[in-house]
């Protein structure tokens, strides 16, 4: 059936809650604080060039991801790809990649630079993998020149 990749706007995807309980049990506090501030109407993605986007499997969501404008550092100018988050149940089976590629796609529509935090053991081997370098430096491990 493949990945398919959804941008959200106004409400957060069905099965939302699950996934949040298995960052939770993972110990992954960005999902929740997603949430929060998504709620609280803090954070919706919404200004020029921002996005939050669902990926789903089999009907299912698998994940999420975001991009926003990059505000440790403005004078770069970048965006930022934030919020990334797979289930257990659909990693390595591309997932991830598709909804990085998502991300990127969004965030250099809006910047020629895209920076991440990959912040999880695994993660640096992914970022660099879709094209990041390593920078670590003002809140970021990683960074994504565009064309």
């Amino acid at each position: 059936m493949g990945v398919q990749i959804v941008r959200i706007e106004g409400e957060l995807p069905a099965g939302f809650a699950e996934l949040r309980a298995e960052a939770a049990r993972e110990g992954f506090g960005h999902i929740e604080r997603l949430a929060m501030e998504w709620d609280a109407g803090e954070q919706r993605f919404e200004a020029e060039g921002e996005a939050l986007f669902a990926a789903f499997e089999g009907g299912a969501l698998a994940g999420v991801g975001a991009v926003s404008r990059e505000h440790l550092e403005p004078e770069l100018g970048a965006m930022r790809m934030r919020r990334c988050y797979v289930r257990p149940g659909f990693r390595r089976r591309g997932v991830g990649r598709a909804l990085a590629g998502a991300m990127i796609q969004q965030g250099l529509a809006g910047a020629a630079v895209l920076t991440v935090n990959a912040g999880t053991p695994d993660a640096p081997a992914f970022w660099t993998a879709m094209g990041f370098t390593p920078d670590a430096r003002n809140g970021r491990t990683h960074v994504l020149h565009g064309p």
